[in-house]
Parts: C-alpha cells; sequence; structure tokens
C-alpha cells in the first residue's frame, strides 16, 4: 500500500530561511542619514561643552578676583598672634554665592594651589610653601571648605525661600565664610602658635566685626547683580 507523500516542510526547501533565525540588523548606507545622525550628535555634545568652557572662566575669574584682594594691604595687630586682617575674605563668600559649591570651592581652590607654588597673591605679598608653617595656614586652608558651604547654603535657603535673596545670601556668608573658615583657622592658630584653645578662640573674635562687614557687602553684591543666574547654570 503506497504511503501519501505530505507536502515538505517550507524550511527544508533550499534556499529558504529558518523561521528561528533572526533577521541581520539592516544598515542604512544613505549619505544624508548619516550626516544627520552625526550633526545631532554634535549637537548634544555642545552644551556640555559649553558649560566646561563656562565653568574654567568663571572658576578662574573668581581665583583672580581673590588675588586681586590680596593687593589690598593687610592689617597687623600685635595682639592678633600674627594672623592679619584681609579682605580676602570677601572674595570666598562672593565665589560661593556667584559660582554655587562646585564652582566657586574650585576657583578657591586654585588661588590656593597658585599662592602654594610661589605666587604671592596672599595679602602682603606672602606666598609658597611656607604659608602652611605660619599661624594663618588654617584660615588659608578652610577657604575652600567655606566656599564650598556658602555657596550650599546659599542654595538651599533659596530653594526655600527664593524672594529673600538678601537675608539668604548672609546667612550662608556668615554659615560658610565665618563658621567653617573659623573651626578650621582656630585649631590650627593654637597649634602653630602654642597657645590654649581659648586664648586662640579670643584672639579670633577680633576678626568678627570686620567678617561680618564682609558678609553683608557679600550679600548686597548678589542681591544687586542682575543676572545671577547666569553664573549658576
Amino acid at each position: 500500500m503506497t504511503q501519501p507523500i505530505s507536502p515538505s516542510d517550507p524550511s527544508d526547501r533550499p534556499g529558504s530561511a529558518s523561521p528561528t533565525e533572526p533577521a541581520s540588523p539592516s544598515v542604512t548606507t544613505d549619505p544624508i542619514a548619516i550626516a544627520g545622525s552625526a550633526a545631532a550628535a554634535s549637537l548634544a555634545a555642545q552644551p556640555s561643552a559649553v558649560s566646561s568652557t563656562r565653568d574654567i572662566v568663571f572658576v578662574s575669574l573668581f581665583a583672580a578676583l581673590i588675588a586681586i584682594l590680596g593687593l589690598i594691604p593687610k592689617i597687623d595687630l600685635p595682639f592678633l598672634a600674627g594672623v592679619p586682617i584681609t579682605v580676602q575674605t570677601l572674595g570666598v563668600m562672593l565665589a560661593g554665592l556667584f559660582l554655587g559649591p562646585r564652582r566657586g570651592a574650585l576657583a578657591v581652590a586654585l588661588l590656593v594651589f597658585v599662592v602654594l607654588l610661589g605666587a604671592p597673591f596672599l595679602s602682603g605679598g606672602r606666598g609658597g610653601l611656607g604659608v602652611l608653617f605660619g599661624p594663618t595656614a588654617g584660615f588659608l586652608i578652610g577657604w575652600i571648605p567655606g566656599a564650598l558651604l556658602v555657596g550650599l547654603v546659599f542654595f538651599l535657603l533659596q530653594r526655600l525661600a527664593p524672594t529673600k535673596v538678601l537675608i539668604n545670601a548672609f546667612m550662608a556668608s556668615i554659615v560658610g565664610g565665618i563658621v567653617v573658615i573659623y573651626s578650621v583657622g582656630i585649631p590650627v592658630l593654637a597649634w602653630r602658635a602654642a597657645m590654649p584653645m581659648d586664648q586662640a578662640v579670643a584672639i579670633s573674635l577680633a576678626f568678627i566685626p570686620g567678617d561680618l562687614l564682609k558678609a553683608a557687602i557679600a550679600a548686597a553684591l548678589i542681591a544687586r547683580f542682575p543676572n545671577r543666574e547666569r553664573l549658576f547654570g
């Protein structure tokens, strides 16, 4: 008895593709499509490049500003244990307020780095590694976290009360520009000058009125600057 012949499976036919084999992805060779993709990728990369350039410019600008403030003569008083009165902390406050925490700290760190290399950018023409062995070393190093905290506190306060720019900036300058810097500077002053901590605190209190005035000036400047939002972008 002859068995019926079943129709053959299409996959068994010569030249037919197996249904389980994935189709190979198509690669476009259209020059217009390729050019369009390249242009889109280039445009997408431009904002980050522009932002990086702007960051470098602002960081360098405020580092230079703090250095310029160092040209103003310092005031040395005999009862301050070798710690001079300067206006450069005003620049530290301004860097944090105008640039924000990250770029503000970078601007101050850049200045400190250049000073340690020997540039006489500190008030009184001081510079070089020797500044790390004096009584003011802690205050100098404290500038970096000080600018960071000025920017961070100002940012947070602006989120809570965006219309109170003057008050927010003043409070941020006190926290970062006074409390943080003193927290680093006073222990180093006591150590380098070989004095009790309470005496170092008492000496540092003489700087409070001037630093409060600097905080007020910094707050007034940020409040009156019409395009301050652009610096945070």
